[in-house]
């Protein structure tokens, strides 16, 4: 769900939308043929249950004589690069000295490939639209070059399961594969495998620890449709000492490179 401010705006846009369409006698399903989009989304559009696109504004300003006034409010709609509830956990990470995951189903987005990342985003229910895709997909990019400040650690515990699902095919998981092998290379940043390993703190789900150079520690958990970061004491232990717990139960760092490199060489042969 977009933020309240965000909706006010799409609202606001898609009325001016309908009340220049209207005024021009132009009907909304000509308008959305004209567009090149289905009439119903055309409509939600204009109710602000979605984003009015740039294409819209572009063809509504154009058919309504409009004169650049509804291309105008396009600045207000540009889309977020990041969720909502996560934008916190992102000034944070930009932040942090040191930065320890543990991710059991997916690759971690500091270590997606781009075609990872299309892939990952491309599956978003509902479905984005092409604009904010694109921007997500800016802004997932744009984070990984923390990753090149040697003068902060990253350390990230992948589940098996994350390693063995080829996301985008085949050959897009090969070069996500490759991508662990040549981003755990560097000094500042470890990969680790956690093996199929049956019970244990591991299957409490995924998280993230973020230490700050005043050396306090936050954790964060995203779920399905929410997150939270948190810094309370008693509740920043208990996920401390599971993470030492799935460290003590991860592959060393040799093992983990020998285990991704075996994974990319028994994926089938290019064609």
């Amino acid at each position: 769900m977009a933020p309240e401010k965000s909706q006010q705006s799409w609202r606001y846009c898609g009325g001016q939308i309908k009340l220049w369409r209207e005024e021009a006698q132009i009907s909304r399903q000509a308008l959305a043929d004209e567009a090149g989009y289905d009439y119903e989304y055309v409509k939600s559009m204009e109710c602000g249950r979605r984003r009015p696109t740039l294409r819209l504004l572009q063809v509504a300003d154009q058919l309504c004589g409009a004169r650049g006034k509804l291309l105008a409010g396009y600045e207000f709609l540009k889309p977020e690069r990041y969720l909502s509830y996560a934008e916190d956990y992102v000034q944070y990470e930009a932040e942090a000295v040191v930065l320890s995951s543990y991710q059991p189903l997916l690759i971690p987005g500091l270590l997606q490939t781009e075609e990872t990342i299309r892939a990952y985003l491309s599956t978003h229910f509902p479905p984005l639209d092409d604009e904010l895709l694109e921007e997500r997909v800016a802004g997932r990019l744009e984070r990984q070059s923390l990753l090149e400040q040697r003068s902060r650690s990253f350390n990230f515990v992948i589940g098996e399961l994350a390693l063995r699902n080829q996301v985008g095919g085949v050959e897009a998981h090969r070069k996500q594969l490759h991508r662990l092998l040549d981003v755990g290379r560097a000094r500042n940043v470890t990969v680790q495998v956690l093996t199929f390993a049956g019970a244990g703190p591991e299957l409490d789900g995924p998280f993230v620890l973020l230490e700050t150079a005043e050396h306090d520690t936050l954790v964060y958990e995203e779920g399905q449709a929410t997150a939270r970061l948190y810094a309370d004491p008693d509740k920043v232990s208990t996920v401390v000492q599971r993470y030492a717990m799935i460290l003590r139960k991860a592959l060393s760092l040799d093992e983990s490179a020998r285990f991704i490199e075996k994974l990319a060489e028994e994926l089938c042969p290019l064609s």
